[in-house]
């Protein structure tokens, strides 16, 4: 067992254990957060199917962001669906038996990969192109878009100049289920790559990318419009009208 194969293994239990218990704290003070209003985002549904429905087409299709500008919608469209494909590639690694579906899609994740990369890139070029984008942009910003960029190109140059041995690399993440530490292959693009999705997976309780739990507990989406039916109350209010 190599010193780096130690190092990677430790630094994705940390990682992991980084990005869980972070993703779960946030998810209970989304909920825990009190809505006193009404506010949904007109027009929006007035029955809890509606809100259902709605929710699945601003996930699916980012319903508002097309209504808002057609080409960030283009750009984020294009990254998140192909991340969709790059992640359920990438599930080969860690499942056993691989199901036949993550076996059928595999052809497509590399052309996720390249529509990973270039959806970011235009999200990306839009922070330094659009003024008022450009005035909202943080470092941060430009840090993320940058790793997650710099892991799509290194897996895209892994695939297609320098290959790995993609066997030892699954092995070794089979063995972390077991806390076996299987020796990792030390081609340096891979390690490289390895290393900034670890960071990514550090960083994404704490940064802009809890936008992905973050919008099923938005109230403009989540709420039901029956404001004129049926008076909101958030539960804390609930409860102070109860008492005597």
């Amino acid at each position: 067992m190599s010193f780096i194969s130690s190092v990677f293994a430790y630094l994705y239990y940390f990682a992991t254990l980084v990005l869980v218990v972070g993703l779960l704290n946030k998810i209970v003070q989304y909920a825990r957060t009190p809505a006193p209003l009404k506010i949904p985002t007109t027009p929006a549904p007035i029955t809890r199917t509606g809100v259902t429905l709605r929710m699945l087409r601003e996930v699916v299709f980012f319903e508002s962001l097309f209504r808002g500008n057609k080409w960030t919608w283009l750009f984020g469209w294009i990254f998140h669906f192909g991340l969709f494909l790059v992640t359920l590639r990438h599930l080969r690694y860690i499942l056993e038996p691989v199901p036949v579906v993550i076996t059928m899609i595999q052809p497509f994740g590399i052309y996720g990969g390249i529509a990973m990369v270039v959806g970011l890139a235009g999200l990306w070029a839009r922070r330094f192109l659009v003024d008022r984008v450009q005035y909202i942009t943080a470092r941060s910003d430009h840090l993320i878009l940058g790793l997650i960029v710099t892991i799509g190109l290194t897996g895209l140059f892994m695939r297609f100049f320098m290959h790995t041995d993609i066997m030892q690399v699954k092995a070794f993440y089979q063995g972390l289920y077991h806390f076996e530490f299987h020796l990792l292959p030390a081609d340096p693009v891979l390690l490289i790559h390895l290393l900034l999705v670890a960071a990514l997976l550090i960083i994404f309780p704490y940064s802009k990318l809890l936008h992905a739990p973050g919008l099923f507990f938005s109230p403009t989406r989540n709420q039901v419009d029956n404001a004129r039916d049926q008076r909101h109350l958030a539960p804390w209010a609930r409860r102070l009208e109860q008492q005597p």
